[in-house]
């Protein structure tokens, strides 16, 4: 597979103004360097669906932004598709579909179908081409009901899979998702990773998903990059993540008397459907969720073995 991400050393800094007291602030500032992303590099092959994690303030969103050509880096290199992106921002914005899922792209106030259409103009995509594409793109997102309704009159469920059809229409092979599920209920997030994982299968997509949510890399991706403090410190599959890291559930079971309880299952020892078949042999249960442990604790983990 070809590599379509390329990524050498590639950091940001930003100038903070330092808090102070009286004119002196007002007249002569101080200003710190704060280092968000420090020295990162990877590589990334077509059709690959990276999970690119770590806790808030790790320099996700930072990276995604240097990869999307929002933001120039301090020093380093990077290329997209073959393109520096903040060289060439609008070349690339053809080959790249971003979701940011704390901003939204759809206009507030229009029916979706009318944002759709202005994206389709905006993209340049002939009329009969357009057309086909958003009927696919509909049906395999299932917001045929919501065309007709305002951005605003939306839920955020129902937003997020209008966002994400918003930045596929014009075909990208890059697609980069920031908090995705951010916000979102239990169901609302399945929904959302169920419809990711397909459609970039479907297409050959290649998919770098930022999130603070374990359960979004484990459902969508096969590969995953953590970063912490600005600095990569875990690259490798799936698959070797979980044999390494995360060998822990938890398991919080609601009974018929309205108990709640709380268990830790240590998968290495035992599988998670058995300690679940023995909970619910041992209680009523009329509630259940599983969770895997949260990324500090993955991280302090990686940490403790390096």
């Amino acid at each position: 597979m070809t590599e379509i991400i390329n990524v050498d050393k590639l950091t940001k800094k930003f100038k903070i103004k330092k808090a102070s007291h009286g004119f002196r602030g007002i007249f002569h500032p101080e200003y710190k360097s704060v280092t968000a992303v420090n020295e990162i590099s990877f590589n990334i092959k077509k059709g690959e669906r990276i999970a690119f994690i770590g806790p808030n303030g790790a320099g996700k969103s930072t990276t995604i932004k240097m990869l999307s050509s929002i933001l120039h880096p301090t020093s380093g290199h990077a290329e997209v598709m073959g393109l520096v992106p903040w060289e060439n921002r609008q070349k690339l914005a053809y080959h790249i579909g971003t979701v940011f899922g704390q901003r939204s792209q759809l206009w507030y106030n229009l029916p979706v179908q009318d944002s759709f259409a202005l994206f389709g103009k905006m993209y340049g995509i002939e009329e009969v081409k357009f057309k086909r594409r958003l009927s696919h793109l509909v049906k395999l997102f299932e917001i045929r009901d919501l065309m007709t309704q305002t951005t605003r009159s939306l839920s955020l469920g129902q937003r997020m899979r209008c966002e994400i059809v918003a930045s596929l229409i014009h075909n990208p092979q890059v697609l980069f998702l920031d908090e995705p599920t951010i916000g979102l209920d239990v169901t609302a997030k399945e929904i959302i990773r169920n419809l990711v994982k397909k459609q970039a299968l479907e297409e050959e997509t290649t998919l770098l998903l930022t999130s603070h949510d374990t359960d979004d890399m484990e459902k969508v991706c096969d590969r995953v990059i953590i970063i912490n403090k600005g600095r990569l410190i875990f690259d490798d599959s799936l698959v070797r993540l979980k044999a390494s890291y995360l060998k822990k559930k938890y398991v919080e079971i609601t009974t018929d008397a309205g108990e709640k309880i709380r268990k830790e299952i240590n998968t290495a020892q035992t599988s998670a459907q058995k300690a679940i078949d023995e909970l619910v042999k041992q209680y009523h249960v009329t509630d259940m969720t599983i969770e895997n442990p949260p990324m500090d604790e993955i991280i302090k983990e990686i940490y403790k073995r390096d």
